[in-house]
């Protein structure tokens, strides 16, 4: 069983020709509403692929919040540590043009993910193989996790988005930090090669296009990535962290739990939508040739 513990948001999706400059009105071409949120994606990534995922996390009680409680369970996601609060559901407006995304997020109900609230579900935790948190959740819940989880022995792995609300002595209690290159460097304030070999086995660099990379205690590997004819990309990071859980979870060693999870984040940006990409395990099989399973 994978716990996340993490943020739902609705994603409110605008496609346009032009970003707009300040001041500036232009005209879309698309709007749509998608389910969304880090912790929703990774969760639903990691159900479609054949993992056990439980989801602790809060919405609003209005109607995002319903139909993004409805959708996880759907997804066959446990959604039996989902609260529904006074707060509105999480949002993330999102542009789009040209391949290329800018996300305004407003957290919401996801800042009513309290200690507390873990309290009332640590069952869940401790009854997990591995707990996956992102960082669109207060900072003291993450931490009071974290604190749990060190205590019971049990993995985590932790996607640290935004990163400007991750602090350098969590790395003691954590299993995986899976950061973009400009997350990594950001945190640590060092070339992210440089990162990998003070933390090796536990840092993943996630590099877009070109893979990810992890350093093996001897080298520095890089994993390459799949060419790929890209929809929308807003939801490829998730895809891997998804991925890399149901890999991991399911025996893989690091090395191929991430080449699992470059071919899932290749195959999610060919779709629309952050969830709406995620792919099935057959569907990364095929891609990978049927090498692994």
């Amino acid at each position: 069983m994978i716990t996340v513990v993490g943020s739902i948001n609705m994603d409110l999706a605008v496609e346009m020709e032009i970003f707009p400059k300040q001041g500036e009105t232009v005209q879309g071409t698309l709007f749509k509403t998608i389910p969304g949120g880090k912790g929703a994606n990774q969760a639903v990534a990691a159900a479609r692929l054949g993992s056990r995922v439980r989801f602790i996390g809060a919405v609003g009680n209005d109607s995002f919040g319903k139909e993004l409680y409805e959708n996880l369970i759907k997804e066959k996601v446990d959604v039996s540590g989902i609260a529904m609060t006074e707060n509105s559901t999480g949002i993330a407006n999102i542009l789009l043009h040209n391949r290329d995304n800018r996300i305004i997020v407003i957290p919401g109900a996801n800042y009513d993910v309290s200690k507390e609230m873990i309290d009332e579900n640590i069952h869940h935790i401790t009854g997990s193989k591995l707990v996956m948190m992102q960082l669109e959740i207060p900072v003291e819940t993450v931490e009071h996790v974290l604190s749990i989880c060190r205590k019971q022995n049990i993995p985590v792995l932790l996607n640290p988005a935004p990163a400007k609300n991750f602090k350098k002595d969590w790395m003691q209690e954590i299993t995986y930090l899976t950061p973009n290159e400009t997350e990594c460097e950001r945190i640590f304030g060092a070339d992210w090669e440089s990162v990998l070999k003070e933390y090796p086995k536990k840092v993943i660099v996630t590099l877009g296009s070109a893979g990810a990379a992890f350093h093996d205690g001897n080298n520095i590997v890089r994993i390459p990535g799949h060419q790929t004819n890209a929809v929308d990309t807003t939801g490829a990071g998730d895809a891997f962290n998804g991925a890399f859980a149901h890999a991991i979870c399911s025996g893989k060693s690091i090395d191929e739990a991430v080449r699992f999870a470059n071919v899932a984040a290749s195959l999610s940006v060919e779709k629309f939508g952050a969830q709406g990409g995620m792919p099935t395990l057959d569907e990364v099989m095929s891609r990978l040739g049927g090498k692994e399973r």
